[in-house]
């Protein structure tokens, strides 16, 4: 879990970071820094949307698959 909570603070501080650099003229990364915060946007408003009108999560189901020696 810790190591999960380090990766995630990491990776946000570098992303902070290139948006800096950007901010003070390499512009040229603009667009890319731009797709993973509308990415995390739409991600976020479709889950919360999904909260919102009630639609009850689905749970995956598994069949056992059959085998063919036993009848």
């Amino acid at each position: 879990m810790i190591v999960t909570k380090v990766t995630v603070t990491l990776g946000v501080l570098g992303y902070l970071a290139l948006w800096i650099l950007a901010i003070n003229g390499l512009s040229y990364l603009v667009p890319m820094l731009l797709i993973p915060l509308v990415l995390v946007v739409l991600i976020g408003l479709g889950a919360w949307l999904t909260r919102y009108m009630g639609v009850p999560t689905r749970s995956p189901r598994f069949n056992k698959p059959k085998d063919d020696l036993e009848s």
